[in-house]
């Protein structure tokens, strides 16, 4: 999620995304895959080097790259766009973007990309910062035809748009009359974007919908709240139903055209009330709730809006960690959510990939919403603090797990991230009344990784400890028992 400092949004998020696109919802509950977001390091050349080998011994192998149209657009900040061949990539400065996505090929990590705004200035329709107003289709379809071409064999999928329901993203939000206005818009930049790769010789490329994120209005009262109405996001459903041209009950309103998606992409952020909690309003949507999208997209599809069984892609999460004091939870419990959502998404047979945003905290920013009057928003959703410390989702990231009441016993579940086959994880437990951990079992992980099993010993808390072929000892920090 890049956030707006000032006028532009400069906070580049970079997200480990595995694409391993599913043609059919029930593949995804077998295994799926996790994005890294690493952030800035990953872009700047004297922070690379260091933040790759990490991700890389964390057992990242996938990440999703955010392309900002005006970071490598010529004469961005004119008015008046130049005279070039906006289909051309040699016409671009692709910049430090060309050496990350080489170095993800070096390491054969697949890259989602997601283009994205602030647009040139030049394609805005009213030239005025933050550069988000109504994109120009026509513009930006040659855009992609260029980054098409640029990046056809490193980038294995590609999205359209980051947050397009939020208005640090895409303006205007909402209409006069109160009613949402980005949807229609984003649907023209998606076409046109589409249509951009298609040009470029991508016969059949694989491009996901949405990016939404997780929260936002139905509508709005500009006459009560007068400007403050139009800063609002637009909740995710409503914003899908609006995009694919349906009404309130998922049926047609209007004669738009089958949308050809190959994923929806989501950013299932929670509260700090955990991952499992749900919303009141039925058209937002976190973690907690995937269903209300599982459901949603069932219903476009039958309305013939998109195709059967699209999976979800949830392009962008994190877990924000004290110091944030509006949303930010012990760094504890940070790592035992963060667990607890990537199983709530691994449970989902509809959901194809997970996600971590960031790998170290954003210097601290405003409050919620701080972004559409000028602020920054900082996330403190990172495996290391700002000043580099380690947190404890540290050592949990490459061995996550998950500790869950089941009846007099506890279900137990996790993930060697680093493996590369079946392998051998050992499960350590802390029983009630002792200081000490020991040996609860060893078991043997499937080939992508995952085990589980139950076990009826009384316990305080469970760490995993995993050695890999190389000799590297991976131990997860104690984790509780949830509810």
């Amino acid at each position: 999620m890049r956030k707006l400092p000032e006028l532009l949004l400069i906070a580049l998020s970079l997200g480990l995304l595995a694409i391993c696109f599913a043609p059919t919802a029930a593949s995804a509950a077998h295994g799926q895959v996790t994005y890294f977001e690493g952030g800035n390091e990953l872009l700047e050349p004297n922070t690379r080097p260091r933040a790759l080998a990490q991700l890389e011994s964390l057992g990242v192998n996938a990440l999703r790259v955010e392309l900002p149209w005006a970071d490598v657009a010529p004469a961005a900040s004119s008015a008046s766009k130049p005279a070039f061949e906006a289909a051309n990539p040699a016409a671009y400065d692709w910049g430090q973007f060309d050496v990350l996505l080489s170095e993800a090929a070096r390491l054969r990590w697949r890259v989602l990309l997601t283009v994205t705004a602030p647009a040139p200035r030049w394609a805005t329709s009213n030239r005025k910062a933050p550069y988000v107003t109504r994109p120009d289709d026509k513009d930006f379809e040659e855009f992609m035809t260029a980054v098409g071409e640029h990046y056809a064999t490193e980038v294995s999928a590609f999205a359209i748009w980051n947050e397009p329901n939020h208005p640090a993203f895409l303006m205007p939000q909402w209409k006069a009359n109160g009613t949402p206005a980005s949807p229609r818009i984003y649907r023209g930049l998606y076409q046109a974007g589409y249509a951009g790769l298609k040009a470029a010789g991508l016969t059949h490329p694989t491009v996901l919908f949405g990016e939404t994120a997780p929260t936002g209005y139905d509508k709005v009262n500009p006459r009560h709240e007068r400007a403050a109405a139009y800063l609002r996001d637009v909740a995710p459903l409503a914003f899908l139903r609006e995009s694919l041209c349906l009404n309130a009950k998922y049926r047609r309103a209007g004669a738009c055209s089958e949308l050809r998606i190959s994923g929806y992409a989501h950013h299932g952020y929670s509260k700090a009330a955990g991952p499992k909690y749900v919303p009141l309003e039925p058209d937002n949507v976190t973690i907690g709730s995937l269903s209300r999208l599982s459901r949603a997209l069932d219903k476009a599809a039958a309305a013939h809006a998109i195709p059967h069984g699209v999976p979800i892609f949830l392009t962008e999460f994190g877990v924000q960690s004290k110091p944030n004091k509006f949303e930010g939870v012990s760094p504890t419990k940070q790592a035992e959510y963060d667990a607890i959502a990537e199983h709530i998404a691994y449970e989902n047979p509809r959901v194809a990939a997970f996600s971590q945003y960031l790998l170290r905290d954003d210097a601290l920013g405003g409050k919620p919403g701080s972004s559409v009057h000028g602020g920054t928003v900082g996330f403190q959703t990172g495996l290391q603090y700002q000043n580099g410390a380690l947190k404890p989702l540290y050592f949990a990231f490459p061995v996550p797990l998950t500790v869950t009441r089941h009846g007099h016993d506890v279900a137990l579940w996790g993930l060697v991230r680093p493996a590369t086959g079946a392998t051998k994880v050992t499960v350590l437990v802390r029983r009630k009344g002792s200081r000490r951990f020991q040996r609860l079992r060893t078991v043997t992980t499937n080939a992508s990784g995952y085990w589980s099993f139950d076990s009826g010993v009384a316990g305080q808390a469970w760490r995993v400890l995993w050695k890999s072929p190389a000799g590297k000892r991976y131990e997860g920090p104690p984790i509780g028992v949830s509810g």
